[in-house]
């Protein structure tokens, strides 16, 4: 696919500046939790770099080989972080670049890509708490007010997170729920089928 090509088709259609939208969302939850990486990995630049990217192309520049490697190695240094919280900070990080590839496949896969940083923001928070899930609950509430119309859009155009038993999978699911919750239903968008266009409905 060419740099500068503006739309990406699949089941549906996504924009570069619909996936500026995505990665801007991401970013901002892995920043939030980087520091927790850097403290515990002072001297791998990895996850830096891959929000680095991230920013780059928010800004305009076109989606490259860059996202991806960064991508790629901020999910490298998360494997061999030495705690929990240390390694879903670095997967955050890693989230945000490669955020710039969300795939229009209507697959709840896809999801993790919108939303997964936030989830793992919500968790190191907790666990920077003492496990406290009442900070997981106010970051998450964070989350819904940093979430715009169009990131809402974008995120009904695939089917809801349903399954996960981990802490992350569960507020990923509960950040998921509210958001669709809360969103209009979108229009202008078609499915490649009558039930994979209702699957993708988000609830008035």
């Amino acid at each position: 696919m060419a740099q500068r090509t503006h739309t990406v088709s699949g089941d549906f259609d996504l924009t570069m500046g619909e996936l500026r939208v995505v990665a801007r969302y991401v970013v901002r939850h892995a920043e939030d939790v980087l520091s927790v990486f850097e403290q515990a990995v002072p001297d791998d630049p990895r996850p830096r770099a891959a929000i680095d990217a991230a920013w780059a192309f928010i800004n305009g520049a076109d989606r490259t080989k860059v996202q991806r490697a960064t991508s790629l190695d901020a999910h490298r240094a998360a494997r061999s972080a030495p705690s929990e919280a240390a390694r879903l900070a670095a997967r955050s990080a890693g989230d945000a670049a490669s955020a710039a590839y969300v795939h229009p496949i209507a697959q709840v896969a896809q999801v993790g890509h919108l939303l997964r940083a936030c989830a793992s923001a919500a968790r190191v928070g907790e666990m920077e708490a003492g496990g406290d899930p009442t900070i997981g609950d106010a970051l998450l509430e964070r989350s819904r007010q940093r979430a715009t119309p169009v990131l809402i859009d974008v995120l009904c155009r695939y089917p809801p997170v349903t399954g996960g038993s981990s802490r992350v999978a569960r507020l990923m699911r509960t950040l998921d729920h509210s958001l669709r919750q809360a969103a209009d239903r979108p229009s202008g968008h078609t499915a490649a089928s009558g039930a994979d266009a209702r699957r993708r409905e988000c609830p008035s």
